[in-house]
């Protein structure tokens, strides 16, 4: 019962998800990952990735399984970072990830790669991605500017851009 509750207690810090990287650092074995995918505790999601399957669902966790599914350094980018952030009215049926290395893991279907683009990363709820004013502009070619303009506000009011990331967003999305 410890190696299953360290394992919640890694899941509770990622969206009911945990790696078997970082289950080895803290002294459990793959073997006893194993055994409680057996169990039916854990869920297999990826090549390394589990969901701790009592996890009581929320809005972030599949954007958190599928930045643990491309691995270390892995994180949100453009529309997924615009929908986890419910803004411009996007719905991905896909998740893209930006990876800076080449990742060769099976992934689910619903997980799209891109190489990293070297714009740099924030943190939403512990969750790696692209930050909102980058999403913004990197979704130019894909997402009405009326709706990138209303999401501009929305992000603004919502504290999630400063004041002179939207003016110089603004501007942008009219020339």
């Amino acid at each position: 019962m410890a190696y299953y509750d360290e394992i919640w207690d890694m899941a509770a810090d990622n969206h009911g998800v945990v790696t078997a990287a970082d289950a080895r650092r803290a002294g459990v074995s793959g073997r006893m990952l194993t055994h409680l995918v057996g169990q039916g505790r854990l869920r297999r999601v990826a090549r390394g990735v589990y969901r701790v399957t009592a996890w009581v669902p929320t809005p972030l966790d599949q954007f958190a399984e599928a930045v643990a599914a491309a691995g270390e350094g892995a994180y949100l980018w453009g529309e997924s970072v615009l929908a986890m952030h419910d803004l411009a009215l996007v719905n991905p049926s896909r998740i893209t990830v930006a990876t800076p290395r080449r990742v060769r893991r099976r992934l689910p279907a619903w997980v799209v790669l891109v190489p990293d683009d070297g714009t740099g990363t924030s943190e939403w709820e512990g969750i790696p991605a692209q930050s909102v004013a980058d999403a913004i502009i990197t979704c130019k070619r894909s997402v009405e500017p009326d709706r990138l303009a209303d999401a501009t506000l929305d992000a603004r009011e919502q504290g999630l851009i400063t004041e002179a990331e939207k003016d110089k967003l603004l501007r942008e999305l009219e020339g």
